[in-house]
């Protein structure tokens, strides 16, 4: 044990994360519910996960699959009752799990009655609970929004001749952070839940909550650019340590920041723990390595090359080593699969693809979030018409597209890939009707391949399913400070097929060997000749070890290492 350690149980905590609406149906109306979350709660506690964070389970008109919140305080039908979530935190509580939840105050619906009020008129006393612009002025500046067909912000609304901000949807106009009643209101909602017993939440775009209320034009360095603009609203710091002195430290919760636009030189100004703002945060490098660098939703051309992927979690490692706490994800809600986009799901590569990705999220440093399906290897569906898409951002892109005369076909190829849609498909739980998510018609398609083996009763019993393979992983992070605490050192920079490197705490030492290549490779690795290298675990039974210092790496393999 190493006592000099500040052991903190959300750096300790494995996070799995539930899309309510696609993981267990039990009322039949073919939308997942929060009584299928506790029918499937001694599964999830089987993983040896310890936190499960909960997508938006609100009340919600679901413009936005309920990331817009009409009552912050009420719990949407679709998915039960307050007296179901009540149920369902306790019975948590009972397995040891910890609940953190989505916090949604970048907006509200347009349904929410704080909105309501703020468009009566002018006057009104909500009126400033949102961002207004007064049409008499003129059109205001350019603001882009990812949800609006034409990509503009600004919504008029005739009611009282003025424009609302809106950097979504435009049923989610954004929140104005410099009404401190505004602000008030939010904690007071927060407060709820937390005397409720909830342990935490992932605040959504929480990078973009302030505003600079005199809507400058925007900056010609931000011109094509707009998510840093954004994140860098000139009160942000203020709002964020306020929420920490007026709630967050009242509780024991932990807090995790979605953060676009955050980058390496200023991530510790929110998670410095002097500095009293969130504990990590989401950063989104890794998630645009694919991504056309002007278009966020727009796979790039060329292939991704693994020494990039390495170079963002080398730096970003660097930027905590000494202060702060990072978060390692490989795909959400908001991303397609992980095993599609950083693996090869094809039927030869897939096993290892999907055990060689557990791996690197439980054997670097940060806390690891698990996306539902992630533990059994769920894969991109990849939809072939546009009929089949379910997402606001998905279906008003290809609007903006087919107004403009673009081509719709390669669009839809994009999204085979890109579309949200890909990591929304019903939870695949058995070779039954539906996978066993619904007895009726899905909200959303299942991927035909839970009747090969993609599901969880078919990988249950199967000691080397990649089910399993993730239990056994879990439990080796647990038992291992050094894969929590550990320094990190990255081996081998420059190769292309190998991610390489070690996790060192004081006496105990471990190598980690990663391929994210189809090709077979010899690596050698001149610092480990004369030592001794003890396999703990591998995704691949085929001879691992050649002699001192030299490995055969099969494609996809994963191996880890104890080094005397």
């Amino acid at each position: 044990m190493k006592e000099h350690l500040e052991r903190l149980w959300w750096k300790e905590g494995i996070v799995y994360q539930i899309y309510p609406r696609s993981f267990q149906d039990t009322t039949g109306n073919g939308i997942g519910d929060l009584q299928g979350i506790i029918k499937r709660l001694d599964y999830i506690k089987s993983l040896g996960v310890t936190i499960i964070w909960l997508n938006p389970v609100y009340t919600s008109p679901n413009d936005d699959n309920g990331y817009d919140i009409s009552d912050y305080r009420g719990i949407m039908s679709e998915f039960g009752t307050m007296e179901d979530f009540d149920q369902l935190l306790e019975e948590m509580k009972q397995r040891g799990l910890k609940l953190v939840m989505d916090l949604v105050v970048n907006h509200s619906s347009d349904e929410h009655q704080w909105f309501v009020e703020s468009r009566k008129s002018r006057d009104n006393p909500f009126r400033d609970y949102y961002h207004w612009w007064p049409a008499e002025k003129g059109i205001p500046p350019k603001r882009w929004s990812y949800f609006d067909v034409e990509g503009n912000a600004w919504k008029y609304d005739e009611t009282t001749n003025a424009y609302y901000l809106h950097y979504f949807s435009e049923k989610q106009p954004d929140l104005k952070w410099e009404n401190p009643k505004l602000r008030e209101e939010v904690y007071n909602a927060m407060r709820f839940w937390f005397e409720k017993g909830v342990d935490g939440f992932r605040m959504d775009v929480i990078s973009f909550i302030s505003k600079d209320t005199n809507y400058p034009e925007l900056p010609q360095e931000y011109e094509g650019n707009f998510v840093p603009f954004y994140a860098n609203g000139p009160n942000l710091h203020e709002y964020l340590n306020e929420m920490n002195n007026e709630v967050l430290s009242k509780y024991d919760v932990m807090t995790v920041g979605e953060a676009p636009g955050v980058t390496l030189k200023n991530a510790l100004d929110f998670v410095d723990e002097d500095r009293k703002e969130l504990n990590m945060f989401f950063h989104f490098d890794l998630m645009s390595l694919d991504r056309d660098g002007d278009e966020v939703f727009m796979m790039r051309k060329d292939k991704w090359k693994l020494t990039e992927f390495k170079k963002i979690h080398t730096d970003w490692d660097a930027v905590f080593s000494e202060k702060g706490w990072g978060s390692m994800y490989l795909n959400n809600h908001d991303f397609p699969r992980s095993v599609s986009r950083w693996g090869d799901d094809s039927k030869t590569h897939w096993y290892n693809s999907a055990t060689m990705l557990q791996t690197f999220l439980l054997t670097m440093r940060g806390t690891p979030y698990f996306y539902y399906g992630e533990e059994i290897g769920m894969t991109n569906i990849r939809f072939q018409n546009i009929t089949d898409y379910k997402d606001i951002n998905t279906l008003n892109r290809y609007a903006s597209v087919k107004n403009v005369g673009g081509d719709v076909s390669a669009f839809i190829e994009n999204e085979k890939d890109a579309s949200r849609d890909n990591a929304r498909t019903p939870m695949q739980w058995d070779t039954s009707k539906n996978a066993g998510f619904s007895d009726e018609k899905p909200w959303i398609k299942v991927n035909d391949n839970y009747a090969e083996g993609i599901n969880v009763a078919s990988q249950e019993n199967d000691r080397g399913s990649v089910l399993n393979y993730f239990r056994k992983m879990v439990q080796i992070r647990k038992d291992h400070l050094a894969l929590i605490y550990g320094s990190y050192e990255l081996l081998a920079p420059d190769n292309e097929r190998v991610y390489a490197y070690t996790r060192t705490l004081e006496e105990d030492k471990y190598l980690i060997l990663l391929s994210f290549s189809r090709e077979r490779e010899i690596l050698t690795l001149e610092q480990f000749k004369g030592q001794n290298a003890k396999l703990l675990l591998a995704n691949d039974d085929a001879v691992v070890h050649v002699k001192d210092g030299v490995f055969k790496v099969r494609p996809y393999h994963a191996m880890l290492y104890t080094i005397d």
